[in-house]
């Protein structure tokens, strides 16, 4: 399978914010947010080959091993988002990359999400290499996403940062 990719960070479909993920704080209950980054991450993963059908021909999948969300600007009922997907680095058996939930008129970001995916074995249930063609595909996806510079977000670590005393 052959995909040309964009040479700027992988635009998903269009998503709307549903009212039942609303929570009692009137915005969007953090758990959707991973939802909205997962239905992105499984978009790009397809065009990869690594969709369904990859787990029922290949008994192999990716799991997820990391992630850090950063949460930017709030989100409400109805409004409709992209999230951007930039493959930040890989190797053998990893993906390490970079997302951004966009609001899909205004353009604001809402939302970021860096993370490591492994790929494993199902039967086995340890990580094993990506097969041949996987490999040239995320490859492929790293070529035309390398003139891109790292993520000013990504690589953020978390912790509270006190003044010296």
């Amino acid at each position: 399978m052959s995909v040309t990719w964009p040479t700027q960070m992988v635009e998903s479909s269009r998503m709307t914010v549903q009212d039942d993920w609303i929570d009692y704080n009137g915005h969007l209950n953090m758990a959707y947010y991973v939802v909205l980054f997962d239905r992105a991450c499984d978009e790009v993963f397809e065009k990869l080959g690594l969709g369904e059908s990859y787990l029922k021909e290949r008994n192999a999948s990716y799991f997820t091993a990391e992630t850090h969300i950063c949460y930017v600007r709030e989100l409400a009922a109805g409004m409709p988002v992209t999230v951007r997907l930039q493959l930040v680095d890989h190797d053998a058996k990893r993906c390490h990359f970079y997302q951004e939930i966009h609001h899909a008129d205004e353009g604001w970001l809402s939302a970021t999400n860096e993370q490591i995916s492994l790929h494993v074995d199902m039967g086995a249930r340890k990580v094993v290499p990506w097969p041949e063609d996987i490999a040239e595909n995320i490859q492929a996806l790293a070529d035309a996403q390398s003139g891109l510079p790292r993520p000013e977000r990504a690589g953020r670590h978390i912790e509270i940062k006190r003044k010296p005393a």
